[in-house]
């Protein structure tokens, strides 16, 4: 899990760091979550101080002037089970935007947390896959914030970072980006609203570094015998034509 978290880290920097959306569409509020098959998890939240404030109720300042309360923002994603990694701010189109990276031994617990309770989480295996769901439901009851910017083209978004092999998503491009991601996107005034976001993913057992380990292995013994059944044979050869050559 330390790994996805170095991950996540490394892209809460690069979205902080690319201001105008120079890697990746910028989001007004965007979780990636980075999912190991044990079910442990990396979440990293990236958004602005008015959208949490709107959607999850957290008790911020919306100016962009305020100072950047990280002791609060760091109580309100701290809960059982869960440690908080990294906490960093950014500004961008006025705004101060936040970029929170938390652990999670088990991915279904992030239910009972207030930032993630507007979720649901399943995370079952059957048979030969792994099933995650994820419904996103309405927002908390957070102020009413004006006057920050936006003008309805605001967007979210809710990333997932998988280790294996995926036969099923429901993710609205059908398609599956570089690296096994996936993404479900909504206007902010939908989310606003509460229209749900239904995120269901079937994966393979194996990850693909594992299966990617056994491939590595199998082919390095492979080389291995082919390179003792040529010394063998080279030997045996050696010694059929001395066997032949000697007086009788």
């Amino acid at each position: 899990m330390r790994s996805w978290g170095v991950i996540a880290l490394a892209a809460a920097v690069a979205a902080a760091g690319c201001g105008g959306g120079v890697l990746k569409k910028p989001y007004e509020y965007e979780e990636e979550l980075y999912l190991s098959l044990d079910g442990s998890a990396t979440l990293s939240v990236n958004a602005s101080v008015p959208a949490l404030v709107a959607l999850r109720g957290v008790d911020l300042n919306v100016s962009p002037r305020a100072r950047f309360d990280r002791d609060r923002l760091r109580a309100f994603y701290e809960g059982p089970g869960v440690a908080v990694t990294a906490v960093s701010s950014s500004r961008r189109y006025g705004r101060r935007f936040v970029h929170v990276s938390i652990d999670v031994a088990d991915v279904r617990s992030l239910q009972r947390l207030a930032p993630f309770a507007w979720s649901s989480y399943r995370f079952d295996r059957d048979g030969d896959l792994y099933e995650f769901k994820q419904t996103v439901g309405a927002p908390a009851t957070g102020k009413a914030v004006e006057n920050v910017g936006w003008d309805g083209s605001e967007l979210i978004a809710f990333r997932l970072h998988l280790p294996s092999k995926i036969p099923f998503h429901n993710a609205p491009s059908h398609e599956v980006e570089r690296g096994n991601i996936l993404e479900w996107e909504q206007t902010l005034t939908d989310r606003l609203q509460g229209t749900p976001i239904d995120i269901q993913v079937q994966m393979e057992t194996q990850s693909i570094l594992a299966r990617t380990l056994l491939l590595f292995g199998s082919t390095i013994v492979a080389a291995i015998l082919t390179f003792a059944a040529v010394i063998w044979w080279v030997s045996r050869r050696g010694r059929d034509s001395e066997i032949a050559e000697s007086p009788s």
